[in-house]
């Protein structure tokens, strides 16, 4: 199996790369640009590929993304291997060295924003999917693949409009296509995020009367978050990274005489198993407190809590992790498990139950920054890995 395997792999390169250049010359910046183009794409690729798929709206309507299901001939487990075609803005495009949207091939790279996140993933397990769709009366469960946009913006609209349809089969696991080839990432810290707002009277700022204005007050308790103490990586067992606590915005005033009569700040906490969202919060309002106690107002500080999502970290005989890794020891590679601190889609399905990992694809450079660009070379592995990992689960 494994010789037929990494020959479809080298088989499929040529056209997993043309799908990915297609994609990538459609812009899909979330939250910028209109998805419909760059899901256009892969519903003609489907279509002529005869794999059965369908598309997913949001509760506004809003096309989020596309599900294609493979179901096996036998009783099993479900698996998804997700992709978001949507990306990172450009940022300077004058600071590019080349057209984000090129999609070409300069020695050996596929340029352009999206290439390694997550455009040539989306491609690959498009690829994977027909090549099981024939054999799939001798699997088990099912395959979905899930193409989902909204996820740069944080909203992971496709993500959910998934796991709320009532017609899809619920994963055992997902495997998300994020880009890098020496870790499988089983884990990611979670977050605890706040928008907090600090009073104070307003006045004018050559006025006799001394008052302690908001944007005092909100520098002060930047200075007793920055010092707030946090747990090491001590703090959850087994899991190798501490919490973090960020204070990520803030915004107040206008001009040069008036004294504000509001900041507001934003609050990022990043959480480990020994430092949930509910220790997160107790800290932010432990300090929120304290400044309302040294520098009181007339009214009191506000805590808005706006999202709370958990840490996550899969052992390495967890499935699907297991799988992955064992597939990449049966291609040839030394990888090592990798537990991520940004947050991602993982995340959102560890809250749901649901195991997951996070990362494993070709190298990249230029993620999320100026002249994205992925690395052809390892191509062949990681799909070879990525379908053995897939019959694996699938009893294939």
């Amino acid at each position: 199996m494994i010789e037929d395997v990494s020959q479809t792999a080298r088989g499929r390169t040529a056209s997993v790369v043309e799908l990915a250049s297609e994609l990538i010359r459609r812009p899909s910046r979330a939250g910028i640009d209109d998805y419909g183009p760059v899901l256009g794409v892969l519903e003609e690729w489907l279509a002529a590929h005869e794999l059965p798929h369908r598309r997913l709206h949001d509760a506004t309507d809003a096309l989020v993304g596309l599900l294609v299901e493979v179901p096996g001939g036998r009783p099993g487990a479900w698996w998804t291997l997700d992709s978001c075609v949507d990306t990172a803005p450009y940022g300077d495009e004058a600071a590019w060295s080349f057209p984000p949207s090129c999609g070409d091939i300069v020695d050996g790279w596929l340029r352009g924003r999206g290439a390694a996140d997550s455009k040539l993933a989306a491609s690959m397990f498009c690829h994977i999917a027909a090549d099981l769709a024939p054999r799939a009366a001798d699997l088990a469960g099912g395959l979905a693949v899930l193409l989902d946009v909204d996820e740069h913006t944080g909203g992971f609209g496709g993500a959910r409009a998934y796991l709320a349809d009532p017609h899809a089969a619920r994963p055992a696991g997902v495997m998300i296509g994020y880009p890098g080839m020496e870790e499988v990432v089983v884990g990611g810290r979670g977050l605890w995020r706040a928008a907090i707002t600090v009073h104070a009277p307003s006045g004018h700022s050559g006025s006799s009367r001394i008052v302690v204005g908001a944007v005092s007050r909100a520098a002060r308790l930047v200075r007793l978050l920055d010092a707030a103490a946090l747990p090491g990586v001590a703090g959850g067992a087994g899991f190798p990274l501490p919490p973090k606590l960020s204070v990520t915005a803030f915004h107040g005033g206008q001009g040069f005489s008036v004294t504000p009569d509001r900041v507001d700040i934003n609050v990022d906490v990043r959480t480990t198993p020994g430092f949930d969202a509910h220790d997160a919060e107790t800290l932010v309002r432990k300090a929120v407190a304290e400044l309302d106690a040294e520098l009181p107002a007339p009214t009191p500080t506000e805590i808005t809590p706006v999202a709370a999502w958990p840490p996550f970290r899969l052992t390495e005989d967890e499935q699907p992790a297991a799988a992955l890794l064992s597939a990449a020891t049966a291609a040839g590679l030394t990888v090592r498990a990798k537990t991520a601190g940004p947050s991602n889609i993982g995340n959102l399905l560890a809250g749901e139950g649901i195991a997951a990992t996070a990362g494993f694809g070709v190298p990249y450079e230029g993620l999320h920054g100026i002249d994205e660009r992925a690395h052809l070379a390892g191509l062949p592995t990681v799909y070879a890995v990525y379908q053995r990992a897939v019959l694996g689960l699938l009893g294939g």
